[in-house]
């Protein structure tokens, strides 16, 4: 590395007091071994695209997504294609990228880690999908999408209350949900087979990574990003026993298969309200952002960007 921007969300995590000290601190690691450094906050909400693609003009070969996956995925959107490497360093609730990749999680870990991490080509997810005021939208992702119950959760989500209790606003509101919350179903068609096979779920799941991190660990086993698919996980069931169950399943660490639970490779799954479904109930999120709702396609873009990696 040269030259990289570092961008940071100003707004997001649990440490915003800090959130400047942080970013500092990884600069001064980064400057120490000779790379020129500037920092960023990133200017909108959601969409850091133009910061990056001026970066990228200004000859910078690595950009530096400083928060968590929502901030990475922000950074991801304006890397699609480049040859510029996509830097983490984890200032988020969840830092689910981070735990994959096995970054350190304090600021100068990160930045050190960086320094000797290699560029590694990766494909990303791609999902298209309709905005909360109806207009078709696509966003790439390197983490998952999940369509159904787990975006209902982002959608009433507290931000106030993730910003001061962390992950345990989410434990809170997600057993909230598996107690209160109506399941809707909607169809799924999975385009790689002859003919596309066609089903009904509560909620789907398009995961790139291996290890969440926290209670998750592997969400989805099987998963990696080493991989140029998704590896799917598909509910047929509204049961919150069987819910309940992959959840404890993925705390245990096991590979328990749980009735009415299915996990597939896949490469694209579009995905529709059925017919007596509530669609505006049914929505979509990615990298854990609540984007909109159906109908939706999710693909896989090969080759798409160079992640570093410590150790690749």
């Amino acid at each position: 590395m040269r030259k990289v921007l570092l961008l940071y969300n100003p707004l997001s995590g649990r440490r915003r007091g800090r959130r400047l000290a942080d970013v500092q601190a990884a600069a001064a690691v980064l400057r120490s071994s000779g790379v020129a450094v500037s920092t960023s906050a990133t200017q909108v909400a959601g969409d850091a695209t133009g910061q990056v693609k001026q970066a990228i003009a200004e000859g910078c070969d690595a950009i530096f997504a400083c928060g968590g996956d929502g901030t990475v995925s922000d950074v991801l959107q304006g890397l699609i294609g480049s040859d510029v490497a996509l830097g983490v360093i984890p200032l988020g609730t969840a830092n689910s990228l981070a735990h994959d990749i096995g970054l350190p999680l304090s600021p100068a870990g990160a930045a050190h880690a960086a320094l000797t991490a290699k560029p590694q080509r990766i494909a990303v997810g791609r999902i298209e999908y309709l905005d909360f005021e109806g207009k078709p939208q696509a966003r790439h992702f390197i983490v998952a999408v999940g369509i159904g119950v787990d975006a209902h959760l982002f959608y009433k989500l507290n931000p106030v209350l993730k910003r001061h209790l962390g992950m345990m606003a989410y434990y809170v509101k997600a057993t909230r949900l598996w107690l209160t919350h109506r399941m809707e179903n909607f169809d799924i068609e999975v385009s790689d087979g002859l003919p596309p096979r066609q089903a009904e779920v509560s909620q789907i799941l398009a995961v790139r990574i291996q290890d969440f991190g926290g209670i998750l660990r592997e969400l989805a086993p099987g998963a990696s990003l080493e991989r140029d698919d998704l590896r799917v996980v598909l509910f047929h069931t509204r049961s919150r026993a069987a819910y309940l169950g992959y959840i404890i399943r993925g705390l245990l660490g096991k590979r328990w298969k749980i009735p009415g639970i299915e996990l597939i490779d896949s490469c694209g799954v579009s995905c529709r309200p059925s017919a007596d479904s509530q669609a505006s109930k049914i929505f979509v999120e990615a990298d854990g952002e609540l984007l909109g709702g159906l109908p939706a396609q999710i693909s896989v873009v090969p080759n798409a960007v160079s992640l570093l990696i410590p150790g690749a």
